[in-house]
């Protein structure tokens, strides 16, 4: 590896990928309306923002793409959140998911990447096919939640069981499970219409999804290692690829998140500047005390969390490339930095959405828009509180089990 791969980059925001990413928040904008009706990114949009490398972010530069370390990674995620909290969720989520397709076999990613960087949308989470093996591969069927940004892939993810012919799964030859990961084309798949039906993250058209009995070749699939995920890509050189998957899962969700907070607050601190609240004969929000203290102390619950969650990817990052293993409590605590992160966007983002007063609750008001997704971001698993007893376990020298490795 090249020194300047062994490094962080000293300044983050002065990443040509991040600029881009600051540059597009106007047409993010432009485009809210169309994205929340229609359940999808536009094609227009999507070119944009493969021009600007959005969709390229964690596949190897052998491939056409940028390799980013986690933390430019993360600030894209959080800018492009900024400016649409949906266009963010997709653009994190099917990052992850070009991540672990990378642990497929060499045939199965040339396939994939060969020809440059493609879209990938799909779950990593196990369940939702069933399988027979036949020559050369196997017949799926299935169908799967969660397709974010299915709209705009060229591929899914997914995984399946092979089933036997007593009809139960048949346990991989290792022992270690019966799920195997999947990449389908995205000619394959069927959206199932009206299955995304949400409050918050209308955008990323996270619609169920399903096959039938489409053959599935052998360099298309690969173990369904980890609960929830391990890291199965690290043959490909470069310290991005060596991280444990704690610097990449969670983290990325944490990104959206944060970065909707931040939007809260800029849309409070715009509309403090300008409403005078009702019942009141002079003087506007922002001159109230309550409102001061409320913007105070959102940004610094908000940077709290960020600068832990920087302060620990920042950490294993530099243990990988001094050459060492990361422990247990490391990885823990990269995994509770994410949900902490989380957890400090939710508080910052109550403090604004309060502190608006019957604006915030207005279907049209950014506020509510901010409220809505950013609440739809903290229920995803990744971000759950269960991850706190999980590290308090692996503090108190007690095993965690295979969620906390």
């Amino acid at each position: 590896m090249m020194a300047e791969d062994m490094r962080l980059p000293v300044d983050i925001d002065a990443h040509p990928v991040v600029q881009a990413a600051k540059a597009i928040e106007p047409t993010l904008r432009r485009y809210k309306e169309e994205i929340e009706r229609e359940q999808r990114l536009p094609p227009a949009l999507v070119e944009e923002m493969r021009e600007a490398g959005f969709y390229r972010l964690l596949i190897p530069r052998a491939y056409g793409g940028l390799e980013s370390d986690p933390l430019t990674f993360l600030r894209v995620g959080e800018l492009l959140a900024e400016g649409c909290g949906s266009v963010g969720w997709n653009i994190a989520n099917n990052s992850i998911g070009q991540l672990v397709v990378l642990g497929l076999p060499q045939e199965g990613t040339d396939e994939i990447y060969g020809k440059g960087p493609v879209n990938l949308a799909g779950t990593a989470v196990q369940g939702g096919g069933k399988a027979v093996e036949v020559e050369g591969g196997y017949r799926v069927s299935g169908r799967w939640q969660f397709g974010s940004g299915s709209n705009e892939a060229v591929w899914m993810l997914g995984s399946f069981q092979v089933i036997g012919d007593d009809g139960e799964p048949v346990a991989r030859p290792d022992g270690t499970g019966s799920y195997w990961r999947a990449v389908f084309k995205r000619s394959e798949i069927e959206i199932v219409p009206g299955s995304w039906d949400v409050s918050g993250l209308r955008g990323t058209g996270s619609f169920d999804w399903t096959v039938k009995d489409a053959f599935l070749p052998k360099r298309r699939v690969m173990v369904h290692a980890g609960a929830p995920l391990d890291n199965q890509w690290n043959r490909w050189p470069s310290v991005t690829y060596q991280l444990p998957a704690q610097c990449w899962v969670g983290p990325h969700h944490s990104s959206v998140i944060t970065g909707l907070a931040r939007a809260g607050i800029d849309a409070l601190i715009e509309l403090a500047g300008g409403k005078q609240p009702r019942g009141r004969p002079t003087g506007l929000l922002c001159d109230n005390p309550q409102v001061q203290d409320a913007v105070g102390r959102a940004d610094a619950i908000l940077n709290a969390g960020r600068a832990y969650r920087t302060a620990m990817i920042t950490e294993l990052w530099d243990t990988i490339a001094a050459g060492k293993e990361t422990t247990l409590e490391q990885r823990a605590r990269c995994r509770l930095a994410a949900t902490y992160a989380a957890d400090s966007a939710r508080q910052a983002m109550d403090l604004m959405y309060r502190a608006g007063g019957s604006t915030s609750f207005k279907r049209e008001s950014r506020l509510a828009e901010c409220w809505r997704d950013l609440h739809t971001v903290g229920q995803t698993v990744t971000l759950a509180p269960e991850w706190y007893p999980l590290g308090g376990r692996v503090y108190l020298g007690i095993d965690p089990g295979s969620r906390m490795r």
